[in-house]
């Protein structure tokens, strides 16, 4: 079981990047993080990764670009266009590579078991990256002892996928930084926790 500090620590930053994945920069939910995370003052704060590590998700964060951050949420999670890097597991885990798919119903239906309810302020499919970060902050602080099979089930047989395909497509160096953070991070809760992914395969 983990101690309450390394809970705290996976609550905060799974809230911090959740929000980051999920709400519109320009939110008032996002602001504050954007600003925090365009500098290089959370470094030390940080509690996963190596300095170097560290070193590169600042300097993709920090660096500057043409394309407004508002205009890179919007590509990059709205549309109008193909996504890059859609932010729903069920993309990855479904043969169709559909929104609300069996492996959406599936973790609908593991939040039930565990009294869950969805986050969403929109009619957002409960595997949107973000959101399921949001939910792993939510179970560290009060239902931990669900925390890994959700992380092993839920997330973690896709989100490499997905946060891979987000650096290399995402042409916003923000989000690329943001997915680097990610990455790390996801990889220092699996060892924290000693989580073998459920083997799952990828349609994208």
């Amino acid at each position: 079981m983990l101690q309450p500090q390394q809970l705290q620590d996976i609550a905060i930053s799974a809230r911090s990047l959740g929000a980051l994945f999920y709400y519109p920069p320009e939110s008032e939910a996002c602001t504050p993080l954007v600003e925090i995370f365009s500098s290089s003052e959370w470094r030390s704060e940080w509690p996963y990764g190596s300095e170097q590590q560290l070193e590169q998700c600042v300097a993709l964060l920090t660096t500057a670009t043409n394309e407004p951050l508002e205009d890179a949420y919007q590509r990059l999670f709205i549309g109008p266009h193909a996504l890059p890097a859609p932010p729903w597991g069920s993309v990855y885990l479904d043969k169709e590579s559909v929104l609300f798919g069996d492996s959406t119903l599936a973790l609908r239906q593991w939040m039930r078991l565990h009294h869950i309810e969805g986050q969403s302020e929109q009619q957002e499919p409960e595997d949107q990256f973000g959101l399921m970060l949001m939910m792993a902050a939510w179970l560290a602080e009060t239902q931990p002892q669900a925390l890994g099979e959700f992380l092993s089930v839920h997330l973690l047989p896709w989100s490499s996928r997905y946060l891979t395909l987000m650096i290399q497509d995402a042409q916003h160096p923000f989000y690329q930084g943001l997915a680097e953070l990610a990455l790390l991070t996801l990889s220092a809760w699996q060892q924290q926790l000693a989580i073998v992914p459920a083997v799952s395969e990828l349609y994208r």
